[in-house]
C-alpha cells in the first residue's frame, strides 16, 4: 500500500480515537454509558442499526455471495429489512415505553421483569457469551482485511493493532460514541462504495458488455437461488432483530417509542436494497476481475478454487488508484468496527447489569457505576482479542455462539410478550434445550433430518415445545410482575 494510502488510514484512525475520549469527557453515568442517556433521535439510531447488523461480516460476506450466486445474493438482506420491520410493529411498542419505566439497560432484563431473576441470570451468560465471540469474530475479519492491505503487516500483529483501537474507543466512549461513529463510519462506507468502489470496479472490468459476456446469465438474475436458501436465511437472520442486545440497546437509547420505529424502518431500507445490492454487485465485479485473470499475480489465475469472500478485496486493491485505496480500506474497517464495538458494549452491559449487579448482587460503592462499566469492557474486550489471537478461524465458534443465543432467546421473549402463560422453570428450560440442540446439530447432523435446512429451526421448534410444555405443567408463571397484561397495556396502548 502506498504511503498516501496508509496516511489516509491512520488519520481515520486518529479520528476515530478522538471520538471516545471527546465522550468519555461528557458520560456521566451508566445510563449515559450503554444508552445514551436515552435521548438519541431516530436518524443516528437508524444508522447506527444497518451500521451494526451489516458489519464487516455482511460486508465481506455479500462480496463473497455476489462472487458465488452474483445479483441473487442481495435476498439475504430481504431478510434483514423484514426482521427489522417485523419488530417496529411487534417487539418495539411492546418494550420502549416499558423498558423506560423500568429503567432497563439490557434485553434480559425483561426476563427478570416477566419470569425471574434466575431467568435473566442465564439469558445474560448466554446473550455475554453470544457478543463475546461476535466481537472476537469481528477482530479477526479485520486483522485479515488489514493483512491483505499491507503485506508487511503479519496476521497477528494487524490483529493486536485492530483489537487495540476497538476496545480503547469503546471502553471511553460507551454506547454514545459507537452510535455517532457509526454514523459516520457508514456515511464513509455508502460514499465508497457508491463514488469509488462500483465505478471504477465497473470500468476496470469493461462495463455491461463484457459483465454479460463473462459470467452465466443466471449470475445477472434474482431467481438464481433454492427456497432452501431463503428460508434459511430467514430463520438465521430475521429472529435476531427479536433478541439482539445490542438491538435493545438502541431500543431503550431512542427518545420514544416512534423514534425507534422510525429508525428501524429506516435501517431496513438501508439494509435492503442499497446494500445488498452494492455488496453483491461488487463481488460480482470481482468474479469478472478473477475470470479475465486480473488476480493472477496474486496467486489467483481464475475463480477456480478461489476463496470467495477474498475477491472483494482484492478487486479493491487491484483496481482502487493511489489514495482511494486508504480511503475504501478506512470504509471496509469501518464496517468492522461499527459491529465490534456494538458488540463488546452489549457483552458488557449484559455482564455488568444482568450477571455482576442482578444475577450476582455484586456492589462495590469504591469504584464509581461507569468506572465498573468501563473496567468490564476493557477486561472483555482483552478476552475477546484472546480468543481472536488463540484461533485461526473464529468464525465457526461465533456462529455457533450466535446460533445458541438466537435459539435460546427468541421463543421466551415473544412468550413473554405475547403468551402470558409461560414460566420460570419454562423460559430456562427453552434457553437451554433449544440452544443446546442448535449446537449439536451443527456439529453432527442426525442422517434422518433434512440438512438443508438451517440447525436453528430445529433448535427453534425445541425451545418452543420446552416452553409450553413445561410452563403448562406447573410452577409460578410470574415471580417479578404479578399483573404484566396491565403493565404492558399501560405501557403500549396496546392488549395482549
Amino acid at each position: 500500500m502506498h504511503w498516501i494510502d496508509l496516511l489516509v488510514f491512520l488519520i481515520y484512525m486518529i479520528v476515530i480515537l478522538g471520538v471516545g475520549l471527546y465522550f468519555m469527557r461528557r458520560n456521566k453515568g451508566d445510563e449515559d454509558y450503554f444508552l445514551a442517556g436515552r435521548s438519541m433521535s431516530y436518524p443516528h439510531i437508524g444508522l447506527s442499526v444497518v451500521a451494526t447488523d451489516v458489519g464487516g461480516g455482511f460486508s465481506i460476506g455479500l462480496g463473497g455471495l455476489g462472487f458465488l450466486l452474483g445479483m441473487s445474493g442481495s435476498w439475504m438482506l430481504f431478510t434483514g429489512l423484514l426482521g427489522a420491520w417485523l419488530s417496529a410493529v411487534f417487539l418495539i411498542p411492546k418494550v420502549k415505553n416499558l423498558s423506560t419505566e423500568q429503567r432497563f439497560f439490557t434485553m434480559p432484563q425483561l426476563f427478570g421483569y416477566f419470569y425471574s431473576p434466575a431467568a435473566a441470570l442465564v439469558a445474560g451468560v448466554i446473550s455475554a457469551v453470544g457478543y463475546i465471540g461476535f466481537t472476537s469474530s469481528q477482530m479477526l475479519a479485520g486483522a485479515k482485511l488489514a493483512s491483505a492491505s499491507f503485506p508487511e503487516l503479519s496476521l497477528i500483529h494487524a490483529l493486536y493493532i485492530m483489537g487495540f483501537i476497538i476496545v480503547v474507543y469503546t471502553v471511553m466512549g460507551g454506547i454514545k460514541a459507537v452510535i455517532y461513529t457509526d454514523t459516520f463510519q457508514w456515511a464513509l462506507l455508502m460514499f465508497g462504495l457508491i463514488f469509488i468502489g462500483i465505478p471504477i470496479a465497473w470500468h476496470a472490468v469493461g462495463g455491461y458488455e463484457v459483465i454479460a459476456a463473462t459470467l452465466p446469465a443466471s449470475f445477472l438474475r434474482l431467481d438464481s437461488i433454492s427456497w432452501y436458501d431463503f428460508f434459511n436465511w430467514c430463520i438465521t437472520i430475521m429472529p435476531i432483530w427479536f433478541v439482539g442486545m445490542t438491538l435493545y440497546q438502541r431500543i431503550y437509547a431512542s427518545r420514544s417509542e416512534k423514534e425507534a420505529q422510525k429508525a428501524w424502518y429506516l435501517a431496513g431500507l438501508f439494509e435492503w436494497p442499497i446494500m445488498a445490492f452494492m455488496g453483491v454487485l461488487l463481488g460480482l465485479l470481482a468474479r469478472v476481475a478473477a475470470e479475465q485473470g486480473m488476480f493472477a499475480s496474486l496467486g489467483f489465475a481464475s475463480a477456480e478454487g478461489m476463496d470467495a469472500e477474498m475477491g472483494l478485496p482484492l478487486l479493491l486493491s487491484t483496481v482502487l488508484p493511489i489514495g482511494f485505496m486508504g480511503l475504501m480500506m478506512s470504509a471496509y474497517f469501518s464496517a468492522v468496527m461499527s459491529t465490534a464495538d456494538s458488540c463488546l458494549v452489549a457483552a458488557s452491559g449484559n455482564v455488568v447489569t444482568d450477571i455482576l449487579r442482578k444475577g450476582l448482587g455484586f456492589r462495590n460503592r469504591a469504584v464509581a457505576d461507569i468506572r465498573l462499566s468501563q473496567l468490564v469492557t476493557l477486561a472483555l474486550g482483552a478476552l475477546a482479542l484472546g480468543i481472536a489471537a488463540m484461533f485461526e478461524n473464529v468464525l465457526d465458534i461465533m456462529l455457533w455462539s450466535y446460533a445458541f443465543m438466537v435459539s435460546g432467546l427468541l421463543v421466551p421473549v415473544l412468550g413473554a410478550l405475547y403468551w402470558g402463560r409461560g414460566t420460570p422453570a419454562g423460559a430456562v428450560a427453552a434457553m437451554i434445550g433449544g440452544g443446546l440442540v442448535t449446537v449439536w446439530l451443527s456439529l453432527s447432523p442426525p442422517e434422518l433430518l433434512d440438512t438443508r435446512l438451517d440447525p436453528n429451526l430445529y433448535g427453534i421448534l425445541t425451545s418452543a415445545l420446552l416452553f409450553i410444555l413445561i410452563s403448562l405443567t406447573g410452577g409460578d408463571r410470574h415471580s417479578t410482575a404479578s399483573k404484566p397484561e396491565k403493565t404492558l397495556q399501560k405501557s403500549s396502548g396496546q392488549k395482549i
